[in-house]
């Protein structure tokens, strides 16, 4: 990828077009690695402001799929964007700049993102080939939509794993698509049917990337609970960690989000035993209400999450287990939102993200009757302070305890880091702990961070 990137910015380079070696990228994923990577500046495209100061050969939108509400602010900024290219100080010869959209708004609304001016429409698929495009849109200057049909996938595209120069932390996606057609959510229509990383390929890149320094390795894709559903030789997530736990020992191992029926008495078992996994476990909740996780086609109730947490905390000392809540779903009533707030203040989560419900166009939420935008926003207010005194509540069960501390950068006299639970930790003190684990003893908390000595 990088050697494609090289190419394009060659090629830019031999035909005197006038550009800063910047591009504008919006998303996430292993095409904004590379960019970074390459010392191309990243930005988000909802925060795309000055138009008028840019000086840009090529401008690449890596764009997710957004919240209805936020998809016109999107959709003006690529319209403005494709307005103002003649006008400014980003021309190639005697045409405009370049403009390149991909990611999953693109994927399933692509007759949509053909009216914004976009030169290159790339979707979800295959973003090698995508970026080889790029350089052929910059030298040929013809229009091209490569959008394939997710549903069509079988193959897991392969793409380079790692972070950012000096990173600690490194991202290995090891899944990507997803099959549970949950009412909210377009996911499965933007990137297709469950694919897996391979395990010998899987096991290779931690080889690599613990030789490389990195300390710790985070699990990535769509859905890694599905992982090896698709390779049909009976393995599953449990023995791709057993696997690259035995490959890299030096790297902790962090999970990615989790569907909770992955976790079973047999995972926790063969997971506890793994000596550099980490003990935090994102499991995807939505709703604590029954009546409301069947309206979004989940396919566990509040029992059997609580059975995962409860095995959690069975197999695990002081495991963090955090969780995803949707406020104001449709047709949500005050009976079950209170249902759901009692079942959060049960479970005692370490963190939680919480957020209002969106419509996503194309699903089928979308077309049920809707809870008032105040009331959604006014739910999602009351779990967010819930969620803030249950996090204060888990870091003050942290005070005391000793943890190793991955240290990452330093902030206003103190050195910050993670601890394996994912509880960010500060210590005292001007040497330069960068990329190191050390102990830290816990000896407080603002309710936000825990401050702990070096033992």
């Amino acid at each position: 990828m990088e050697q494609i990137l090289d190419r394009l910015c060659s090629h830019l380079d031999k035909n005197n077009y006038k550009y800063d070696r910047t591009e504008t990228v919006s998303g996430c994923g292993a095409v904004r690695v590379r960019f970074r990577a390459h010392n191309l500046d990243v930005v988000e495209l909802h925060i795309l402001a000055d138009l008028e100061n840019t000086n840009l050969a090529l401008r690449c939108f890596d764009v997710c799929r957004v919240p209805k509400d936020r998809q016109a602010r999107m959709e003006h900024c690529l319209n403005e964007l494709n307005r103002r290219r003649r006008w400014y100080h980003f021309y190639i010869d005697e045409e405009g700049g370049v403009v390149a959209a991909c990611g999953c708004y693109v994927q399933t609304h692509t007759d949509e993102a053909k009216t914004l001016g976009i030169d290159l429409i790339g979707g979800t698929g295959d973003r090698m080939a995508f970026l080889d495009l790029l350089e052929q849109e910059v030298r040929d200057r013809t229009p091209r939509v490569a959008v394939d049909d997710s549903l069509r996938r079988r193959s897991f595209e392969v793409l380079p794993a790692g972070g950012l120069a000096a990173r600690t932390r490194a991202m290995l996606k090891v899944e990507d698509g997803c099959v549970n057609f949950c009412t909210y959510c377009i996911i499965p229509f933007a990137r297709g049917p469950v694919r897996s990383l391979p395990m010998d390929q899987a096991v290779a890149q931690t080889r690599q990337l613990q030789a490389e320094g990195y300390r710790e390795l985070v699990f990535t894709g769509i859905e890694i609970s599905s992982w090896g559903q698709d390779l049909r030789n009976g393995t599953g997530l449990i023995d791709l960690m057993e696997a690259v736990s035995a490959a890299a020992p030096q790297l902790r191992l962090r999970l990615g989000s989790l569907e909770p029926r992955t976790i079973t008495e047999d995972f926790c078992r063969r997971a506890a035993a793994l000596p550099n996994l980490c003990p935090h476990f994102h499991l995807s909740l939505q709703s604590g209400c029954d009546a409301t996780l069947h309206r979004m086609n989940r396919r566990y109730d509040t029992a059997r999450f609580r059975q995962s947490v409860d095995l959690l905390r069975r197999y695990f000392d002081h495991p963090a287990i955090t969780t995803d809540v949707i406020c104001g779903f449709p047709q949500e009533t005050e009976e079950e939102f209170s249902a759901t707030l009692a079942f959060l203040e049960e479970c005692r989560f370490a963190a939680m993200h919480v957020f209002p419900y969106s419509i996503r166009p194309g699903t089928k939420a979308a077309d049920m009757p809707q809870v008032p935008g105040p009331v959604k926003e006014e739910r999602a207010a009351r779990a967010g302070a819930l969620a803030a005194r249950l996090h204060r509540a888990y870091l003050e069960e942290c005070v005391g305890r000793t943890y190793p501390v991955l240290f990452e950068q330093p902030a206003a006299g103190r050195y910050g880091g993670h601890a394996p639970n994912y509880m960010e930790v500060a210590v005292s003190g001007s040497e330069d702990l960068h990329n190191r684990v050390l102990p830290v003893r816990i000896t407080g908390t603002d309710g936000e961070i825990l401050w702990g000595e070096l033992e």
